[in-house]
């Protein structure tokens, strides 16, 4: 039985953040990402698994892993939604061997909005330019993106936590103009 109050909870979540995701793919002229980031977390396979595992602190997705050993929302979701780098992965047909694809720019554009958002959520008023940086290093070692992908999200992280999000934000707008990394 799913507690009705984490349904209302988990639902304000998702829409704290997903508003404030928009906030940050507009500031970067991303306005379509924006407006249809992360819808699958509405779906079923999402939502009904999310509002039981729901805490409020981290994502019902380690609450899941921890669980069963793993997270089958999480599955649903990084198989919908290309601004997770989980996304980009594929059989290497040298090796034979799963490995990290290099991310089209206006999604690594939007995993940095997303980064920026959640960090923002989770954090509340713990939340600094800094705290999705320091999100970012406690994980780099375990993760499997391609290299350029990861060094332009590092940049940006690093921009944001030097000269802050103004500074970031447009230099996001001239280069999806420019249109490469």
């Amino acid at each position: 039985m799913i507690d009705p109050r984490n349904v209302y909870k988990h639902f304000m979540t998702v829409t704290r953040h997903r508003r404030q995701v928009r906030i940050n793919c507009f500031r970067a002229g991303l306005y379509f990402q924006g407006l249809t980031h992360d819808l699958s977390k509405f779906s079923p396979e999402e939502f009904i698994i999310s509002c039981k595992m729901y805490q409020g602190t981290r994502s019902p997705n380690e609450a899941e892993r921890e669980d069963k050993g793993f997270s089958s929302a999480w599955m649903h979701h990084k198989g919908r939604n290309k601004h997770h780098f989980e996304y980009w992965t594929d059989y290497n047909p040298v090796t034979k061997k799963m490995s990290p694809v290099k991310m089209p720019l206006r999604y690594v554009c939007e995993m940095f909005c997303d980064r920026v958002a959640a960090s923002k959520i989770y954090m509340g008023e713990n939340y600094t330019d800094a705290s999705p940086l320091e999100y970012f290093y406690k994980g780099k070692a375990r993760r499997m993106i391609h290299p350029e992908t990861s060094a332009l999200l590092e940049k940006l992280l690093v921009m944001l936590s030097q000269k802050g999000e103004d500074h970031t934000f447009a230099y996001i707008r001239r280069l999806l103009r420019k249109g490469s990394y």
